[in-house]
């Protein structure tokens, strides 16, 4: 009895919402309890837990650093991984994985691949601009 009451008393701490969690090119939403005060990137982690326990495709991985959650109303960014999931009064949210350029600039640091894209004679643009200077014979 007296165990019951405890763990009444732990389950009352917080609020508890239901959210939705829609991973961009997967299915469908992913549908899980949370407590209002819990941090965005403990909801992340969650979700991708969740996703890969479900066998969901595409496949994710599981580094929460890779991922941005946002609000599904279109107006706002994405939110802070420091913020806590209730502040933003939503339950819908969409889980969306970053942007290379986004994680280059997180970290500091530039990537190789982006430096060199835009230099040289191997640039698209310059491909592009050579392939349209053929005279094409007219009759």
């Amino acid at each position: 009895m007296l165990l019951y009451k405890q763990k009444k008393a732990q389950a009352v701490k917080g609020n508890r919402i239901l959210i939705s969690i829609t991973v961009l090119g997967s299915a469908g939403p992913i549908r899980f309890v949370v407590n209002e005060e819990e941090l965005v990137a403990a909801v992340i982690d969650t979700a991708l837990k969740s996703y890969a326990r479900e066998g969901r495709l595409p496949v994710l991985g599981s580094d929460l650093n890779d991922f941005v959650l946002y609000c599904s109303n279109a107006g706002s960014g994405a939110l802070s991984p420091w913020d806590t999931i209730g502040r933003h009064g939503m339950r819908n949210f969409l889980l969306c994985k970053k942007q290379q350029t986004e994680k280059t600039a997180e970290n500091g640091r530039l990537d190789n691949a982006i430096a060199r894209r835009g230099s040289g004679s191997g640039s698209w643009k310059a491909w592009i601009n050579k392939s349209l200077m053929f005279k094409i014979p007219s009759h």
